[in-house]
């Protein structure tokens, strides 16, 4: 009897033993993760050559390099998204000798809190410059300098409310909303310059209302659009005269490694120069993306962590 009892226990634990392996196995991994990364890495190269052309034309050689990253954290309520752009560029003009072709420093941060279906109340911050001085004759070091790394530099802090039905669109207002401009290069800190109300002031703080936008499109099959627009309404001083921006990017993927970008910004900043500003770029070359894989906003199921 005490061996069949014995035989009994010993069958009994290596069934249950079984049933838990049985239970692990059968359990769906989540593998969709809360942070996600996507990244793009580009250095873009142009060179023109000319010889007895008698429709004349210069040498020259440029380059560019950036790097685009949106790094984003979704849980449940919870979205904190995180924007990183920087890019350099520089063009090598034969008598001319280098000039500047792009320079941009723009990094936001926006944690939201959802308490709407596809709205969040949300809190940011924002800084904006550029790497490296620019001068007022087409970058020429020896004419006037006009700027120079966070002269200006832009400061955003707010709170408001942000939209976002998809990875595809995200709008943001905030009524509330603290802007300093920073003119960190004394030969540029005299009254008028970037609103600076006296000679060797060094910023300037206003309060208002920005709003900005992201919409990314796809326009075909590896051709994308993505476009930025900001808008600020100095609350304090002259809330008419707007801070208005506009950028666009274009984007012709060739293969998993080579593409080409077109770029256009637009800027009127009457603090600036009492005019619309314009840029645009055309580069082709070498592009590596970074994905960290899928969120959870991107499953076709993503609603299935929530109790219905």
């Amino acid at each position: 009897m005490k061996k069949f009892l014995l035989i009994l226990s010993s069958f009994v634990g290596i069934y249950a033993s079984a049933q838990e392996e049985l239970k692990k196995d059968s359990v769906k991994a989540d593998t969709v993760k809360y942070w996600s990364v996507l990244g793009k890495n580009t250095l873009m190269i142009n060179q023109a050559a000319f010889s007895n052309w008698v429709g004349g034309g210069a040498n020259n050689v440029g380059w560019l390099a950036g790097i685009n990253y949106n790094i984003t954290y979704e849980k449940d309520n919870d979205l904190w998204e995180n924007i990183i752009i920087l890019g350099y560029g520089q063009n090598d003009t034969k008598g001319q000798g280098i000039r500047k072709t792009q320079d941009v420093i723009n990094v936001s941060t926006n944690y939201g809190r959802k308490f709407s279906k596809s709205w969040y109340l949300s809190l940011g911050a924002g800084l904006q410059s550029q790497f490296a001085a620019g001068y007022e004759d087409g970058n020429n070091p020896e004419a006037k300098k006009i700027s120079n790394f966070m002269a200006p530099g832009y400061v955003n802090v707010g709170m408001g409310i942000t939209y976002r039905p998809n990875d595809d669109l995200t709008v943001t207002l905030r009524p509330t909303n603290a802007r300093w401009t920073f003119v960190m290069d004394k030969e540029l800190q005299f009254a008028g310059s970037y609103g600076l109300k006296n000679d060797g002031d060094s910023s300037l703080l206003q309060f208002g209302f920005l709003g900005t936008a992201i919409y990314k499109l796809k326009i075909m099959e590896d051709i994308y659009l993505t476009n930025t627009a900001s808008v600020f309404s100095n609350y304090l001083d002259r809330p008419d005269r707007l801070a208005l921006a506009y950028g666009a990017l274009l984007n012709l993927k060739v293969n998993k490694y080579i593409s080409s970008n077109i770029t256009l910004d637009l800027l009127y900043d009457h603090n600036q120069i009492a005019k619309t500003q314009l840029k645009q770029t055309l580069g082709i070359g070498f592009a590596y993306t970074l994905d960290n894989g899928v969120k959870r906003s991107e499953r076709k199921d993503s609603q299935w962590w929530i109790k219905k």
